[in-house]
C-alpha cells in the first residue's frame, strides 16, 4: 500500500488536465472511469483543448469538460488573457480538492498553485526544478527504458496515490451519442451498407510520415473489393487528407463509399463501431477503433506500437523488420518519408485483414 495514499471518501471533485492531441486525449479515458469506479461519489472534470473536448464529452464518468481554445493566442493580449481569466474562474468555482496532471505542460503546475487543491500528482520531472516539484503533492516516475502503453503511463498517477485499477477498468471509453449515431445510420442507409456489413479504411494522418503509399492503400482497396468487401474509406477535414484520399480513389474501377471530410469525431465514432474491422495508421481514429471493440489492422512506422498501438481489442499491428524503428523521426532523415512504411507490401496487410474477418 502507498504510504502516501489518498483517502478517496475524503474528497469530492477532481480536475484531469491532459492538454494534447486527441488520440492522446482518447487514452486518458480509463483515468476518469477507475476514478469513479473506486469513488462512485466523485464528481471528475477534464481539462483538454477545445478541439479535442470530443473524446471525453459524454463519457459517463466525466461531470464538466473544460476547454483552452488554441485560438485564444491570436486574438490579441487583452481578449487572450480575458479568456484565461474566465477559464481560471470557472475552475476555481469547482474547489478542486485533487488535481491530475498528466503532461509535462508547464500550465498544470501553475493550476495547481492557482487553485490551491488539498492534493495534486504530476510526473516527476528532474529538470524542472523546484517550481514544479513543489507544486505537486505526489510525484511519479515516468521510465523510458522499458517501454508501456500510454495507457499504462496515465494509469501511473493513480497508482501513485493508491488507487490500483483491475483490467476491465483499463479499456478505453468514447460515446459516439444518439445525434452522431442518428447521422451515421442515415449515411449507411443511403449507401446500403448493412451493420457490421463494410470494411472502414482511414489512410490518412495528419502527420504525413505516418502514412502508407497511395498506391499501395488504392491496391488494398482493389484487393477488398474484389473478395466481395464493402469499404468506406474517411478521412479528417483538412485539405491535404482529402486531397490524398481522392489521389487513391482516383485510379479504382470500383469506387469505395468516399466519407472523407464529412464526418466529426462522434459520427466517425458511430461509423467505426458498425465496421466489421477498421484498418489505419497511428492515429487518433485508430484509437477510436479501439475503443468502440471493432477489431483494428494497423500501420505502424517511426512510432512506437508498444506505446501507441491499438489497445485491448482484437487486432493486427504491421510492422517492418528495420533495426531503427521506432525512431521516432518525421520520416527518414527527417525527409517525410518513412521507408519502414513504404516497404510495407499489400499482401502483408490483406493477410493480417482476412486473418480478423475470419
Amino acid at each position: 500500500m502507498v504510504p502516501d495514499a489518498i483517502d478517496l471518501a475524503s474528497i469530492r471533485r477532481v480536475l484531469v488536465i491532459k492538454l494534447r492531441h486527441h488520440g492522446d486525449v482518447l487514452l486518458t479515458s480509463p483515468v476518469f472511469q477507475v476514478l469513479k469506479n473506486h469513488g462512485p461519489h466523485l464528481e471528475i472534470d477534464a481539462l483538454v483543448y477545445h478541439d479535442t473536448c470530443d473524446m471525453l464529452t459524454l463519457h459517463p464518468a466525466v461531470s464538466q469538460v473544460h476547454a483552452v481554445d488554441r485560438k485564444w493566442r491570436t486574438l490579441g493580449a487583452v481578449a487572450q488573457l480575458r479568456a484565461e481569466w474566465g477559464l481560471r474562474g470557472a475552475l476555481r468555482s469547482r474547489r478542486y480538492d485533487l488535481i491530475v496532471h498528466l503532461t509535462d505542460a508547464p500550465r498544470g503546475a501553475w493550476l495547481a498553485r492557482a487553485l490551491a487543491p488539498r492534493y495534486a500528482v504530476a510526473r516527476k520531472l528532474p529538470g524542472r526544478g523546484r517550481l514544479w516539484a513543489g507544486s505537486f503533492t505526489h510525484l511519479y516516475p515516468h521510465p523510458m527504458a522499458t517501454p508501456r502503453h500510454t495507457v499504462e503511463l496515465n494509469l501511473d498517477a493513480l497508482r501513485r496515490i493508491g488507487v490500483y485499477p483491475n483490467e476491465q477498468e483499463r479499456r478505453l471509453v468514447l460515446v459516439p451519442g444518439r445525434e452522431a449515431e442518428a447521422a451515421v445510420g442515415q449515411l449507411l442507409a443511403e449507401h446500403r451498407l448493412a451493420h457490421h456489413g463494410y470494411v472502414h479504411i482511414h489512410p490518412t494522418s495528419r502527420w504525413l510520415f505516418k502514412c502508407w503509399p497511395e498506391e499501395k492503400v488504392g491496391a488494398l482497396i482493389a484487393r477488398l473489393q474484389a473478395q466481395g468487401e464493402r469499404v468506406v474509406v474517411t478521412a479528417a477535414p483538412d485539405e491535404r487528407e482529402m486531397e490524398m484520399v481522392t489521389r487513391i480513389l482516383a485510379p479504382l474501377a470500383t469506387r469505395p463509399v468516399d466519407l472523407a471530410g464529412r464526418l466529426s469525431f462522434k459520427q466517425l465514432a458511430a461509423l467505426t463501431a458498425n465496421a466489421k474491422l477498421f484498418i489505419g495508421v497511428d492515429s487518433a481514429p485508430m484509437h477510436i477503433a479501439a475503443a468502440m471493440q471493432t477489431p483494428v489492422v494497423a500501420l505502424f512506422g517511426p512510432s512506437g506500437d508498444t506505446e501507441w498501438g491499438p489497445w485491448m481489442v482484437r487486432s493486427r499491428v504491421i510492422t517492418s523488420g528495420h533495426p531503427c524503428r521506432p525512431c521516432g523521426n518525421d520520416g527518414c532523415g527527417g525527409g517525410k518519408v518513412s521507408e519502414c512504411l513504404t516497404m510495407l507490401p499489400v499482401e502483408r496487410v490483406l493477410g493480417a485483414i482476412n486473418e480478423l474477418l475470419r
